[in-house]
């Protein structure tokens, strides 16, 4: 018998411990039968001042990924969603595939979405080439998400880091200093911006700003929703959460 509340698809979330975006990004697109479901990766150290951080923090979310998964399988979910980012894109394409294999070993063989691949997946199917990204990383991560874009084929024209200094920090930025990184990124030589950092919160200003720009903003959570929704058969759309989820 189908879950009652989720009887269309039932999502596990694995997201970091420190991060306060994902669940409202997720539960503001509210489809029925459609349940998302957490699962916190322990973060022990949130401090991200420098390289030597960023490093130690990626390769500790790594240790404790198996266990998030573990806790989020015995609710029965039909299909895995990684709600977090920087690891996703860490090593350019080849990283990114590894991360994955390794992602589906944890999943008791369920099918799994990752940031970086619905950023790739909206991509092609908005038709764009050159991109401006957005992102609250330091240089040393905005390296991998630049290698992983042009590892396949994109054209990064303009990259801005935020350099948000903790985890924690990253969900303090605001929309107004969001709207004035978008309107600087943006420019006649780029197609489209994309935003990754799983922890701003950016749906619904990605929506809007697609407005003023005339262009697709391709906001991480969005993307990762849609990716999700549409490898489980889910074809619904709806407006207020950009192009993606509105007309794709």
């Amino acid at each position: 018998m189908p879950d009652v509340n989720g009887y269309r698809v039932k999502f596990g979330n694995i997201i970091p411990s420190t991060n306060t975006t994902v669940e409202r990004d997720f539960s503001a697109v509210y489809l029925p039968g459609v349940t998302y479901h957490t699962g916190r990766i322990h973060v022990g150290e949130s401090k991200l001042n420098s390289a030597k951080d960023v490093e130690a923090n990626i390769a500790s979310i790594g240790e404790e990924v198996a266990a998030a998964f573990r806790t989020t399988l015995t609710c029965k979910p039909d299909y895995m969603i990684m709600g977090m980012s920087a690891p996703t894109f860490w090593g350019g394409k080849a990283g990114a595939e590894a991360f994955g294999e390794r992602m589906a070993e944890h999943s008791d063989g369920l099918g799994i979405t990752t940031g970086a691949v619905a950023c790739r997946s909206a991509l092609e199917a908005l038709g764009v080439h050159s991109i401006a990204v957005l992102t609250p990383y330091l240089p040393i991560a905005d390296e991998q998400v630049v290698k992983f874009f042009e590892d396949y084929g994109y054209s990064v024209t303009r990259i801005r880091g935020l350099e948000c200094t903790t985890m924690t920090a990253i969900a303090e930025v605001t929309e107004d200093q969001l709207r004035a990184e978008i309107k600087a990124l943006d420019g006649p030589d780029i197609d489209a911006i994309v935003q990754v950092g799983t922890d701003l919160s950016m749906i619904r200003l990605a929506d809007e700003a697609e407005r003023w720009l005339g262009k697709p903003v391709v906001a991480i959570n969005g993307a990762t929703m849609w990716h999700a929704l549409r490898a489980n058969g889910v074809k619904d759309q709806f407006s207020g959460f950009g192009a993606l989820l509105r007309e794709y």
